[in-house]
């Protein structure tokens, strides 16, 4: 398996273990979704011509740094002007972990504050 397959694949899994969270697919891409609105872009499942397989998060506090990466730029749509960036999956890729916490800094961007505080809450 490409080694993006597999790193999508991983992003998937973790964005879903957030509370609230689940997939969709509008415009034939997977995105996933908390309280019917995004947190993560996963793209397209196979390559085509025009597009290849990238994330798109939000990042109101990472943006700059992760800017700063080779590959990864503003999200189109006007969404990078609202801190959401796209990294391809093909190509370098950041450490598997680093675009963990980006899942992570998107969900709470985007999730009602009681899924949030659900997240931060102790277990018992």
């Amino acid at each position: 398996m490409e080694k993006w397959r597999q790193v999508r694949e991983t992003l998937r899994e973790f964005a879903l273990r957030f509370p609230g969270a689940y997939e969709d697919h509008p415009w034939d891409e997977t995105v996933v979704k908390v309280n019917k609105k995004i947190f993560v872009f996963l793209g397209v499942e196979e390559p085509t011509e025009k597009w290849s397989p990238s994330l798109g998060v939000k990042l109101p506090e990472s943006n700059g740094h992760a800017l700063a990466l080779d590959g990864v730029r503003p999200s189109g749509y006007g969404l990078g002007k609202a801190g959401w960036v796209t990294v391809p999956l093909t190509g370098p890729l950041p450490e598997t972990e680093l675009l963990l916490e980006w899942i992570e800094e998107s969900y709470r961007a985007v999730a009602p504050k009681k899924l949030v505080a659900a997240l931060d809450a102790p277990d018992d």
